[in-house]
This record gives structure tokens, C-alpha cells and sequence, in this order.
């Protein structure tokens, strides 16, 4: 029987989308591109996630592979990405909605230590039963020793937990320990079907 729901943030409770600081901050498509490619998809991106740099000091990585010109610019990218990051319809509402019910709720999620300027925008901290953010600890999903981690911090059996993430490959590594998994496709009311919340 579920007892708990275990969210994802970015894509399930606030909207990551890079192209919103892409836009801000370059004109040009091919640089658009290039920063998308050595930001958001670069190494120093999952360093984040894993903790290993802070937020600010993705940069310095990022600068050397790309050209002076955009440097001013990347460094505005770094600092302020985060305005994309806003709740995503329905959110609180579902997660309101469950809570109500008498599910207990969490949050697990890969993010870097930015995610306490900018989740506050989604909910207050306390508001949850439990937040495991990767870069506190220096893991990240879909590696298995996370799901344990979060499980075993908070005493909880795997197959009472249902969680949402919009990433098919960290759902997959939660069933393999024995939790409930939803792909999340903006379908709040789909997971309250499914599952019976």
C-alpha cells in the first residue's frame, strides 16, 4: 500500500527549462547552442549535481571552452539560470492534494546547491516529510545508493513509496529497489488515477 510520495523537482514540481536563460542572455542561435552544450549539458553541470563545485563555480570550467566574447555572458548564465525555475502547474495544488489525504510527501532530486535559493519559490522546506537534494550528499539519481540513502534516512519501506520523476531511467532505478514508479508527463491527474491517491 502507498504511504508516501516521493517527487522529483525539476520537470515534476518546477519547470527547468534552459532555454528561458538562453534566451535572456544570448541572441545569436549558434551560441545559444554552444552554452546549452557546454553548460547545461557539460561536466561541470553533473559536478554540481554531485557537489563537487558550487553553482557560481561552474563557470570557470565552462569559460575555457568557449570564446572570450561570451564570457561576461556566461557568467550572467551561471549566476542567474535559475529564473526558469517556477512552479509548474498543478504542483501545489496536487501536492496539496495528497498531503490532505494523509500521504506523507518528499522530495528527491538531483540539484545543486542552488536549489535553496530557488525551491522556496515552489514551497517552503518544512512544508515536506523529507528533502534529499544529490549535492548534499554527493549522489545522484539514477544511481541506486540514493534511492537507499533516502530510503533508509527517513525509515522507509520501498514498496510504500510511489515516485514521480520526469526521467525514465531514475523511475527504472527505483523499481529495481522495490518502490512504486510513475514517469511523470505533466499528468497529475493520471497519477492520481493510476495509483489510487
Amino acid at each position: 500500500m502507498i504511504k508516501n510520495i516521493v517527487l522529483d523537482m525539476g520537470n515534476v514540481l518546477m519547470d527547468y527549462n534552459p532555454k528561458i536563460p538562453l534566451d535572456l542572455f544570448f541572441e545569436s542561435d549558434e551560441d545559444k547552442a554552444l552554452i546549452l552544450k557546454e553548460l547545461f549539458n557539460g561536466p561541470e553541470w553533473i559536478k554540481g549535481d554531485l557537489g563537487e563545485i558550487k553553482n557560481e563555480e561552474r563557470y570557470y570550467g565552462v569559460s575555457t571552452r568557449v570564446p572570450k566574447r561570451l564570457h561576461d555572458q556566461l557568467k550572467q548564465c551561471v549566476d542567474g539560470w535559475t529564473v526558469c525555475m517556477k512552479p509548474i502547474n498543478e504542483a501545489k495544488e496536487f501536492v496539496q492534494y495528497v498531503k490532505d489525504k494523509g500521504y506523507k510527501i518528499y522530495v528527491l532530486s538531483n540539484a545543486c546547491n542552488a536549489f535553496y535559493e530557488y525551491f522556496p519559490r515552489f514551497h517552503q522546506l518544512n512544508y515536506f516529510d523529507g528533502i534529499v537534494v544529490s549535492s548534499d550528499i554527493h549522489m545522484v539519481k539514477p544511481d541506486l545508493k540514493i534511492y537507499q540513502y533516502f530510503l533508509d534516512k527517513y525509515d522507509l519501506s520501498a514498496n510504500e513509496c510511489l515516485f514521480v520523476d520526469d526521467r525514465k531511467e531514475n523511475i527504472e532505478a527505483a523499481l529495481q529497489l522495490g518502490m512504486h514508479g510513475h514517469v511523470f508527463k505533466n499528468d497529475f491527474d493520471q497519477v492520481k488515477t493510476i495509483y489510487g491517491l
